[in-house]
């Protein structure tokens, strides 16, 4: 029976001109989330992770806490999130001004609700089906393309006992909503599981998925005790 442990990445750098750097908090959180690994005797034969710079900055981390002997890392861009600030930009048109956002945020008393606040408009906008035709990848292509990322992920796990795969919130949380919504689950109610799953999402929480006959089934979502020691690396964004 095969694991593959479904890892979000560290802390990126919001609200910095490269947010897709891992802040230096984000870096400590994938070196002890490798380090809980290896405590736990947990060694993977196989990383996965997808091609976003926050994603391979945190596959360094983990192996960097997880210390011993080379593990083989394989990038498959079927693991990136989605481009949300695109989906924030088609959904208010005036946010392309990057320093127009900036400012509002700003102006907010709490800048991380707000901008929280804008994110479910706009993905519950992308989420609809009402204007697909508008998006470089609607909602419907990216649940083909998590789809695919979990069919390549669980035939590898016919060849690998535990595979960790480094990917972001929105993957992860379709994932889960895929398996358990069911995949002909029809559009609306997937998307109202998977907006509930990412909204919960912690930086380096774990979710693992188990493969056994009937194929991939979900076993715990989004465990991060390895962070609850100290309070200040429990994050979201």
């Amino acid at each position: 029976m095969g694991r593959l442990l479904l890892v979000r990445h560290g802390q990126a750098s919001f609200g910095a001109d490269d947010y897709d750097a891992l802040s230096e908090l984000g870096g400590e959180q994938a070196r002890v989330l490798g380090k809980s690994f290896a405590e736990r005797g947990l060694r993977p034969d196989l990383v996965l992770c997808g091609s976003l710079r926050r994603h391979q900055g945190t596959v360094g981390g983990i192996l960097d806490g997880l210390g011993g002997p080379a593990v083989p890392v394989h990038t498959d861009p079927g693991w990136d999130e989605f481009d949300f600030q695109h989906v924030v930009e088609v959904h208010r048109p005036a946010y392309r001004d990057r320093a127009y956002l900036a400012a509002e945020l700003a102006g907010s008393e709490q800048p991380g609700r707000a901008f929280q606040e804008i994110f479910e408009a706009a993905t519950g906008r992308w989420c609809s089906g009402e204007f697909d035709t508008e998006y470089a990848e609607s909602f419907p292509g990216f649940r083909q393309r998590i789809a695919g990322a979990l069919e390549r992920a669980g035939e590898l796990l016919r060849q690998h006992r535990d595979i960790v795969a480094v990917s972001s919130g929105g993957p992860i949380a379709l994932a889960v909503a895929t398996l358990t919504a069911g995949r002909d689950a029809d559009p609306a109610t997937l998307a109202t599981v998977w907006a509930a799953l990412n909204r919960v999402a912690v930086n380096t929480g774990v979710t693992k998925l188990v493969s056994g006959r009937r194929g991939l089934w979900m076993s715990t979502y989004n465990e991060h005790t390895h962070l609850e020691s100290d309070p200040r690396l429990l994050t979201y964004r």
